[in-house]
C-alpha cells in the first residue's frame, strides 16, 4: 500500500491499462498508390466495421489512419456496452417528444447491441465480453424518478430488462452509501476494448481490407465521379469516401467538425487490489455509470484485480497526473475503502458529442459519407454505425431509412473549437454538487 498522501503507485504509467495486453503498432502499409473503390478515413470501430462489411461484399476498401492503428479512442474506452438506453436521453425539443422518432431510435440502438454480440461471436473475437449487467446509481431522487419514467418504454423497445433498485437493494450491488437508489440494466455488458479492436483489425485484414497507418489525409477533392485523397505518402483515387473520424474530426472536414464537440474522457486503473477488495466493491462484477450531469463510470478489470474509474475530470487541458488525482478523489468519495489504494495507469480519449445528442450517418455537400457521434457510447454505437452505413450502401437503401440517417446539426456560433466547454462543464459540475447538497439536506432528520 502507498502512503495516504500519495495517490500514484511506484509503477505509475501515463498509458492505458488496456495496452498491457494489446497496444497500437505500425501494422499497416503506407503505400496509397493503388486505386480503391471505397476509401475510409479513420480506423476506429466505425471505420473497421464499415470496411469489413464492404470487403466481405467484394469491394476493394482502403482505410487511412492518421496515426498508429488503434491509437485513438477505440482502445481507450471504459469497455462498457449497452443496448441503447442512453441514446437521445439528454435531447430536448420536438425531436425528443415525437413518440415515433423516439421509438425508432431506441429500436435501432437495440439492434446495434445485438449486432455487437453477433459480431464478436461470428468473428470469434476474444475480448473478455460478458453480459454482466450495468448499474445506473442515482445521486438524487429526482435522477431516479427520471429513470423510472423511462423504464416502461426502454423495456418494451430495447430488450434492456431494466429494473429499479431501492437504496437497500443497490447497497447489495455496490459497497457504497453514496447513492439514493438506482436501476439495473440486465441487457448490458462489458469487454476489453483493445482486444475487441485487435479482433476487428484482424478480421478486416483477413477480408482483404488495405489498412494504411500513419497516413493522414490532408485533402479530399471531387473529380467527376471519383475522389482524390491527398496524403504525405501520395494520392489515392476512390469512387467513394467515408469519414469515420468521430471525436478526432478536424480541419479535413470543416462542415462535419462544426457538428462535433470533442470531449476528453479521463480514466484511471488502480494498483492490484487487496484480495478482499477484489470482490467487495461490486460483488456482481457489473459495470457502473452514475446519473450525474457529468457522469462517472467504473468497473473491475477483466481479471477482477484492479478497479477502473473514469469520467470528465475537467473541461480544460490536464496532464495525466492531474487527471489521475482528480479521478482518485472522486473514486474515494464513492468508495472510502480505496483511500489508500494507488493509481497505476492514467489515460484519456476523445468522446464525440453531437449538438442533438444523437449518432448520425449521412452525406456531406461533396457527397462524402460519414458515420459520427458516439455521445459516450462508442463501442456499440460506432460499431453499429459503420456496419449500418455499409449495409445501406450495399443494398442501395436510402440513409433516411435509418433512425440515425438525419443531417448532422450545427450552430452558427460553433465552428469546431469547443471554447464553451470549460464554462459549460464547470456549470454542470456545480449543478451536480448543488443537487447533491440539496439531497443530503432532505435526508437529514
Amino acid at each position: 500500500m502507498a502512503p495516504a498522501q500519495s495517490f500514484l503507485a511506484d509503477d505509475f504509467r501515463e498509458t492505458p491499462y488496456w495496452w498491457e495486453v494489446w497496444q497500437p503498432h505500425d501494422s499497416g502499409t503506407r503505400d496509397v498508390s493503388r486505386e480503391t473503390h471505397t476509401a475510409i478515413v479513420g480506423a476506429g470501430y466505425a471505420g473497421l466495421c464499415c470496411a469489413l462489411e464492404l470487403a466481405r461484399h467484394g469491394e476493394t476498401v482502403t482505410v487511412l489512419e492518421a496515426g498508429l492503428l488503434g491509437a485513438g479512442a477505440s482502445t481507450l474506452s471504459g469497455g462498457q456496452v449497452t443496448g441503447g438506453v442512453n441514446v437521445g436521453k439528454s435531447m430536448t425539443g420536438r425531436a425528443a417528444l415525437d413518440p415515433a422518432r423516439v421509438e425508432a431510435r431506441l429500436t435501432e440502438a437495440a439492434a446495434g447491441y445485438r449486432f455487437l454480440e453477433s459480431l464478436i461471436k461470428r468473428e470469434d473475437i476474444d475480448c473478455d465480453y460478458r453480459r454482466s449487467g450495468r448499474l445506473a446509481p442515482a445521486w438524487t431522487r429526482a435522477h431516479l424518478e427520471k429513470w423510472q419514467a423511462r423504464i416502461e418504454r426502454l423495456n418494451a423497445l430495447t430488450d434492456s430488462d431494466v429494473q429499479v433498485l431501492s437504496r437497500e437493494a443497490l447497497r447489495e450491488e455496490l459497497a457504497t452509501d453514496a447513492y439514493v437508489g438506482g436501476v439495473l440494466i440486465n441487457g448490458a455488458g462489458q469487454l476489453h476494448p483493445a482486444k475487441y479492436y485487435a479482433g476487428l483489425l484482424s478480421a478486416a485484414q483477413a477480408a482483404g481490407v488495405r489498412l494504411c497507418s500513419q497516413t493522414p489525409v490532408t485533402d479530399i477533392t471531387r473529380e467527376g465521379a471519383h475522389y482524390r485523397l491527398t496524403t504525405p505518402q501520395g494520392r489515392l483515387n476512390a469512387a467513394r469516401v467515408i469519414i469515420a473520424t468521430n471525436g478526432y474530426t478536424g480541419a479535413l472536414s470543416p462542415a462535419l467538425r462544426r457538428g462535433i464537440v470533442p470531449v476528453t474522457s479521463h480514466q484511471i486503473a488502480t494498483q492490484i487490489l487487496p484480495e478482499a477488495l477484489q470482490h467487495a466493491l461490486i460483488p456482481g462484477k457489473r459495470s457502473v455509470a452514475d446519473t450525474g450531469r457529468v457522469t462517472t463510470y467504473y468497473r473491475y478489470s477483466p481479471d477482477g484485480k484492479r478497479f477502473l474509474f473514469g469520467g470528465r475530470a475537467r473541461f480544460y487541458p490536464l496532464n495525466r497526473r492531474q487527471s489521475a488525482g482528480m479521478l482518485h478523489q472522486q473514486m474515494v468519495a464513492r468508495f472510502p475503502q480505496l483511500r489508500d489504494v494507488s493509481v497505476s495507469f492514467s489515460w484519456g480519449g476523445r468522446v464525440a458529442v453531437t449538438l442533438d445528442a444523437l449518432p448520425h450517418i449521412g452525406r456531406t455537400a461533396s457527397e462524402c459519407y460519414y458515420a459520427l457521434g458516439c455521445n459516450g457510447s462508442g463501442i456499440t454505437t460506432m460499431s453499429w454505425l459503420g456496419h449500418r452505413l455499409a449495409r445501406h450502401l450495399i443494398e442501395g437503401e436510402p440513409l433516411e431509412n435509418s433512425a440515425f440517417g438525419t443531417p448532422l446539426p450545427g450552430h452558427p456560433l460553433y465552428h469546431g473549437r469547443p471554447w464553451f466547454m470549460p464554462v459549460l462543464g464547470s456549470y454542470y459540475q456545480w449543478r451536480d454538487r448543488l443537487d447533491r447538497r440539496q439531497e443530503e439536506r432532505t435526508r437529514r432528520p
